[in-house]
């Protein structure tokens, strides 16, 4: 690890100035340590955010603060109630340690879990360097669906639900404050294959708005561990259902792609339609029908393809 100094900030304004052309901003800390370790970060400068002061913006919905832990979420008696698929989700992250100091900004913003891209020795296409090792390499963990080169796929539990929630990010961007959709955040990992997502390192989260419009939502993933792994496929959906019939339907996955993965057609197919295993299967079928699985990863097909059913069917309950 290199040499650098620390600071501790109040503000967003302080964070961003005491953060400078090469400085990080410090949260929970999970995942920036180890990628400084690896010295795949190199910061001149870490600042300290957990004492920032954010003020939650106006307007209808609830806004999360970025410096708010995982585990918070998972046990906000309100969120439990208005967003069952949101606690769920935020339930599923790493171990009861690990989510008492986690941050919602440090798991919508962690890096690639590609082994290519944590190896210190290896210069993948995501690091600088000319090629993509996963798309001849071991894939087993890697994307089914992507518009770049790089098929290292998002890992964020709470990116998923969050999408399928329609939330949105609030954002300190060149002094102004900005709003962004779940899929603006993550689009640059999309068509960039050095990116994990569309903010530059000067840019501050301040925080998530999640409105009330979807009355019900699930939380559904698959992984090798029972507990503690990241998953191999997740699914969250969201709607509103009234006597077995959805509206407002939105189904995104995670784990997949490089981004919160949504397929349009699959949710107006959905509009309106009773949450029959018939109609599920066919949404599914929408989703995953331009799936590219590598060499090792097939199994995610049929893995996701139940997923989906099982999220969806649980928005009837």
């Amino acid at each position: 690890m290199n040499a650098f100094q620390y600071a501790s900030a109040h503000s967003p304004d302080e964070a961003v100035t005491l953060a400078g052309k090469n400085g990080l901003y410090l949260g929970g800390g999970i995942d920036l340590l180890n990628l400084m370790k690896d010295y795949i970060q190199t910061p001149d400068m870490l600042v300290d955010v957990k004492k920032v002061s954010i003020v939650a913006p106006d307007g209808a919905g609830h806004h999360l603060p970025a410096t708010i832990t995982v585990a918070e979420i998972a046990a906000h008696p309100d969120l439990k109630k208005a967003f069952p698929g949101l606690s769920e989700a935020a339930g599923e992250v790493g171990s009861p340690q690990i989510r008492n100091v986690a941050t919602l900004a440090g798991n919508l913003l962690q890096h690639s879990r590609c082994w290519y891209y944590r190896q210190p020795d290896i210069v993948c296409l995501k690091r600088g360097g000319d090629m993509c090792h996963a798309q001849e390499g071991e894939n087993k963990y890697h994307s089914l669906f992507t518009g770049c080169s790089c098929v290292s796929p998002v890992v964020s539990n709470l990116s998923v639900i969050l999408t399928a929630l329609d939330a949105q990010v609030v954002v300190k961007r060149g002094g102004k404050q900005q709003t962004m959709t779940m899929a603006e955040l993550y689009h640059e990992a999309w068509v960039n294959p050095a990116a994990h997502h569309s903010l530059d390192p000067q840019d501050f989260l301040l925080g998530v708005t999640v409105p009330g419009k979807r009355m019900r939502s699930a939380y559904r993933q698959q992984s090798e561990k029972r507990e503690f792994d990241w998953a191999l496929v997740s699914c969250a959906a969201a709607g509103n259902v009234t006597g077995g019939v959805i509206t407002d339907a939105r189904v995104a996955l995670g784990a997949v792609a490089p981004v919160p993965y949504v397929v349009d057609e699959a949710n107006q197919f959905l509009e309106g339609k009773a949450l029959t295993e018939e109609n599920v299967s066919q949404a599914a079928d929408i989703i995953l029908k331009d799936a590219k699985p590598l060499e090792h990863n097939g199994y995610k097909v049929p893995l996701a393809k139940t997923l989906i059913r099982r999220t969806l069917l649980a928005l009837n309950t």
